[in-house]
């Protein structure tokens, strides 16, 4: 008697998992106000400086990391840039390469995070993009990333 085999294809996929909360690193040495009208010309959003993202800091009185922020499309879509750099101090400290963080808050997980990346690679002053999991770089300050 013989036994019926099936072949079995695997596929890779590239794609990011869908999250309520994104971190993308990117790599850009244009200044945070540029790279942000950059990312809004490319993606038709309105990230706009807003007050910046302070953590307490035992070495210095407080650590400031520039951000912009939109929230326009919709209350469960929310775009935040930072600056991963404050002085000499990393918000992520392990990605150093790493210039700017933007978290893609997606309640509703209405946002292409695919292409997003794509867009990001096709504007001319980001040299990298990365997807940052959470799980696996464990860093102090990443609690302060939330609203």
């Amino acid at each position: 008697m013989m036994k019926n085999t099936q072949k079995i294809t695997r596929l890779q996929l590239n794609a990011v998992p869908k999250e309520e909360d994104i971190l993308i690193g990117i790599v850009s040495s244009d200044p945070d106000y540029k790279l942000s009208l950059s990312i809004n010309k490319k993606f038709r959003i309105f990230l706009k400086n807003i007050s910046p993202l302070k953590i307490p800091d035992s070495i210095s009185p407080e650590l400031s990391f520039s951000r912009f922020s939109d929230s326009t499309r919709s209350p469960d879509l929310i775009f935040n840039l930072y600056s991963n750099r404050s002085d000499k101090i990393y918000l992520i400290k392990k990605l150093k390469n790493v210039d700017y963080i933007l978290q893609v808050q997606d309640y509703e997980n209405e946002y292409d995070i695919n292409k997003l990346f794509s867009g990001l690679r096709e504007i001319e002053s980001v040299n990298a993009v990365f997807y940052i999991d959470k799980k696996v770089i464990k860093e102090k300050y990443l609690q302060y990333l939330t609203l």
